[in-house]
C-alpha cells in the first residue's frame, strides 16, 4: 500500500466550507496587508503561547533576522546555533552581517547540546540562537543559565516547533525572542508563507513592528531601516481557523508517534527521544537509521514517503567553510546526517498507513540483516 509523506489535501476538505466562507470575507473587505485578520491572529497567538506581544511577518526566516535584528546583532558579532537544522537558522545570521559560529548537537537529540556551548563563546559573541529541531524542545534551563552569565541575547527558532512545551511551559517565552514558521508543511500552516515573532520585550517587540514595515509605522520619519515583511490577511484568516484547532492536531501526532515507537520497538532504529519534561510536536517524525540509504530506497520503491532531514551539516556547506574553525569538530552533527530519515506524519495518517511503513521498515532489516 502506497503511504504519502504528507497529504495536505486530506485537511483542506475538513477545513473547506469554513476556509471558503473565510478568504470570501477578505475578498469582500479588500483588507489585505495588516488588516483586522492579523491583528486578532497576533492577540490569539500570545494568548495561545502564553506571552505578551505577537507580530507576525512574511516567513520564519524573515522572523528569524526581524528578531536578530531586533536584538541588536550586526556586522562582526558572532551568533552561536545549532551545526545541524534547516539552512535559514544559518543563513540568517550571515544576512544580518554576523558570523554564525556552530555547536555540535546531543547524542540522542537533534537539539544543540549546552555542554558543548561555553567553549565556543569568544569575546565577539552577541547572542545565542536555539533550535527547537523536528518539535522537540531544546534544554532550555542550562542554556539560559549560560545566556545570563555571557550576557547573551537568546533567540529561539521555534519555526518548527509551534506548540512544543518545555517543563509545562510552551516553547515562546523562555528566550528574548520566538520565531515561527507557517511554511504548508508545518504543525501549523498556512496557505503560502508566513511567520510569528513572540516575545514578552516591549523594546523588542517595538522594534520588530517597526523593521517589518520599512522601519516605522504611519509616519515619514524612520527609526531605523527595515524591510517589507508582512503576513497578509489571507494567510492570517487561515491560521485563525486552524490555530483553534492545533491542540487536537498536536495530540493526533503524538498518537502516531506513540503507534510508531511500539511498531518498531527492538528494531535496529533509533526513535526519537520522548522525555517527561518535553512535550515533542512531531512536525516531522525522525528515526536515526542504520543503512539509511539504502532503506530510503527501499521504503521509496515501495511508493511511501520519507526524506532526509538533513545531509549536511553546516560547517560542511561551501558557504559556511570560511567561517568554520578548523580545529572545529562535529561528530554527532556527522552521524545525524548519515542516519536520519523522517517518516510520515501528519494528523490525518491512518493507523493501517503506520502499520505499512513500519513493516516495510522491519522487512527491510530483517532481509539485509
Amino acid at each position: 500500500m502506497a503511504v504519502p509523506f504528507l497529504d495536505l489535501k486530506r485537511q483542506y476538505l475538513e477545513l473547506k466550507p469554513e476556509i471558503e466562507q473565510k478568504l470570501l470575507q477578505v475578498a469582500e473587505s479588500q483588507r489585505y496587508i495588516l488588516g483586522p485578520e492579523v491583528e486578532a491572529f497576533e492577540k490569539e497567538s500570545a494568548i495561545y503561547l502564553g506571552v505578551k506581544h505577537a507580530v507576525a511577518a512574511a516567513s520564519g526566516t524573515d522572523a528569524l533576522i526581524l528578531s536578530l535584528k531586533a536584538a541588536g546583532v550586526g556586522r562582526g558579532d558572532e551568533v552561536l546555533t545549532s551545526d545541524y537544522s534547516f539552512f535559514s537558522s544559518a543563513g540568517v545570521i550571515s544576512w544580518v552581517g554576523a558570523n554564525p559560529r556552530f555547536v555540535d548537537i546531543a547524542k540522542h537529540s537533534f537539539n544543540l547540546d549546552p555542554a558543548k556551548i561555553e567553549e565556543k563563546i569568544t569575546r565577539k559573541t552577541k547572542a545565542l540562537l536555539v533550535i527547537h529541531l523536528f518539535g522537540e524542545p531544546a534544554e532550555m534551563e542550562p542554556i539560559m543559565k549560560i545566556a545570563k552569565k555571557h550576557k547573551l541575547a537568546v533567540i529561539e527558532d521555534a519555526c518548527q516547533a509551534l506548540g512544543s512545551e518545555y517543563k509545562g511551559t510552551k516553547i515562546g517565552g523562555i528566550g528574548d525572542a520566538t520565531c515561527y514558521s507557517f511554511y504548508p508543511t508545518k504543525v501549523l500552516g498556512c496557505f503560502g508563507d508566513g511567520g510569528l515573532v513572540v516575545t514578552n520585550s516591549d523594546k523588542i517587540h517595538q522594534a520588530i513592528q517597526d523593521l517589518r514595515v520599512h522601519g516605522a509605522k504611519g509616519t515619514d520619519d524612520r527609526r531605523t531601516v527595515g524591510t517589507n515583511s508582512r503576513l497578509d490577511e489571507i494567510q492570517a484568516a487561515v491560521l485563525r481557523i486552524k490555530l483553534r484547532r492545533l491542540e487536537k492536531w498536536i495530540a493526533a501526532r503524538r498518537n502516531c508517534a506513540d503507534r510508531y515507537r511500539q511498531l518498531l520497538a527492538g528494531a535496529p532504529v533509533e526513535l526519537p527521544e520522548d522525555k517527561a519534561h518535553l512535550r515533542h510536536t512531531y512536525n516531522s517524525f525522525v528515526i536515526r537509521a542504520e543503512k539509511r540509504d539504502a532503506l530510503l530506497a527501499h521504503l521509496r520503491q515501495k511508493e511511501i514517503g520519507c526524506a532526509i532531514y538533513y545531509s549536511r551539516p553546516f560547517h560542511l556547506m561551501t558557504c559556511f567553510k570560511p567561517l568554520v574553525q578548523k580545529t572545529g569538530k562535529f561528530p554527532q552533527a556527522v552521524k545525524a546526517s548519515k542516519s536520519s530519515l523522517a517518516l510520515p506524519i501528519f494528523p490525518e495518517l491512518e493507523q493501517r498507513e503506520i502499520e505499512t511503513v513500519a513493516a516495510e521498515v522491519r522487512k527491510f532489516y530483517l532481509e539485509n540483516y
